[in-house]
């Protein structure tokens, strides 16, 4: 992206080695120490570019500001200086080192990465690249209080406060920290699924990294995948989310790497949506990313997800088990999923036309099964949003319940073909109950019924009568 530069965190310790930083400086250089890491990235970094030498460790006392007994993430700058030549080795590079012994503690946003680009893009690395290069004082309040450390560091005061005059991008990105969001949000927000089988996914996603939510058409599947996203990542509207949806025509080479033709008319090796997920994660080891794959079990998941599928399980995500790639970069010494990388996917089990999900699949996700739910909980969401009296939901309630009972002894559908509670879930008032709730059997629930039942135009009318409501 134009305009944007990049300032680079390098340490000077590898491996459990000795601290090269006076060599470092003394010599006018920088050496990555590993022989067989790191080598394209080093190449990449060009000359003119500012570098500075960090340390990252835990403090736990004696810090500026109240960590409340917590241990706090520490980066302290060593040096600064700017790239004179780069041998294009993937090992040296000729620093003019221009403030040495330093010795400036940056707290919070660190990386315990030896080499960690960071772009002036984004308010918290604009913060640091302030503090590291132009001396200008970290803000702990600012930090303190943003969603991924509030809870162990922050105020009880809403501490985000709004200034006109700095740009849109600093002010959206001001408002994504403000939308802090968990488990009560989402249940504020209408889930009418148990709170403690939300509390059992979220465990799972820490435990396993991976989640597959299923059930029939209507259960919320996609809506809580989200909900649930935005709770490890911390709060809403984040770019740390990516959703994606696996159809028949997708392949590893859309998902994770392939060839695809350029504007110059050459085939270039493109990184997909997972890898780029996977970079962003392992660059950023401070913050949670999730991906969500939505209908995982429409394409051919083994066949998209191809090594990603072995990577994916909780025990190898760790650079000793990283697997080179069908498409392997040059200087690239395989590729492993970060521990901060969450993979959230959804399965509709009604639809007929899908694969089966195998079973090397099943052994790297936890599944958890959605049901339809016009409980009370969802007549209490409903009386509140939409005004409706609960005489008249109970109604509707009774109808979907007899209507989901005929559809499970059913033999050739059973209860994944029942009839989910987003259907008739509404958050605003709604004027006329007749209307809303025929319009919704007759555009959305009728057409359903209609495919489980084309060949039995009996059943069909039973169905369709059990929804008849004439007085509400």
């Amino acid at each position: 992206m134009e305009g944007i530069k990049t300032y680079w965190f390098l340490s000077a310790k590898f491996s459990g080695g000795l601290d090269q930083t006076e060599r470092f400086i003394k010599d006018g250089i920088w050496e990555n120490g590993y022989e067989n890491k790191f080598l394209n990235v080093v190449r990449s970094i060009a000359v003119g570019e500012k570098v500075a030498i960090k340390s990252t460790y835990n403090l736990k006392n004696n810090l500026p500001f109240n960590n409340k007994g917590q241990p706090v993430s520490v980066m302290e700058i060593k040096a600064i200086g700017t790239v004179t030549k780069n041998h294009q080795d993937g090992k040296l590079l000729e620093i003019d080192w221009q403030k040495t012994n330093l010795n400036k503690k940056w707290y919070f946003y660190t990386n315990l990465s030896s080499i960690w680009s960071v772009k002036d893009d984004f308010p918290l690395s604009k913060q640091l690249i302030d503090f590291t290069f132009y001396d200008k004082p970290q803000d702990l309040d600012y930090f303190r209080n943003a969603p991924y450390w509030k809870s162990r560091y922050g105020d009880e005061d809403d501490y985000f406060q709004y200034d006109d005059n700095i740009d849109n991008d600093d002010v959206n990105q001001q408002l994504i920290a403000k939308q802090s969001y968990n488990l009560v949000d989402l249940i504020k927000e209408g889930c009418f699924v148990d709170e403690q089988l939300i509390s059992k996914m979220i465990s799972s996603l820490n435990r396993r990294k991976n989640i597959i939510l299923q059930g029939p058409p209507g259960t919320g599947k996609t809506w809580l995948a989200k909900r649930l996203a935005n709770i490890i990542v911390g709060y809403k509207n984040s770019n740390n989310i990516k959703s994606i949806q696996f159809h028949p025509g997708m392949s590893y080479e859309d998902f994770i790497r392939g060839y695809r033709p350029s504007s110059e008319g050459k085939l270039v090796l493109i990184d997909g949506p997972f890898l780029e997920m996977v970079n962003k994660a392992r660059n950023d080891s401070q913050s949670n990313y999730v991906i969500v794959i939505e209908e995982i079990n429409r394409g051919n998941p083994a066949q998209i997800l191809g090594e990603m599928l072995t990577l994916l399980e909780a025990d190898k995500r760790t650079p000793s088990e990283a697997l080179e790639l069908t498409y392997r970069r040059e200087h690239e010494n395989g590729i492993f999923i970060p521990n901060n990388l969450y993979v959230i996917g959804t399965m509709n089990l009604a639809d007929r036309s899908l694969a089966m999900v195998d079973f090397a699949l099943r052994r790297r996700f936890a599944f958890f099964n959605l049901s339809p739910n016009f409980d009370e909980g969802w007549l209490n969401y409903m009386i509140e949003k939409t005004k409706l009296s609960r005489q008249t939901l109970e109604k509707i309630k009774n109808a979907l319940n007899d209507l989901n009972q005929y559809i499970t002894d059913e033999r050739m559908l059973g209860s994944a073909f029942t009839i989910g509670h987003s259907y008739l879930t509404h958050d605003n008032v709604i004027p006329d109950a007749l209307s809303w709730y025929t319009d919704i059997i007759d555009s959305e629930i009728k057409p359903l019924l209609e495919e489980y039942w084309f060949d039995d135009k009996n059943k069909l009318e039973t169905a369709l009568n059990k929804l008849v409501l004439n007085d509400l």
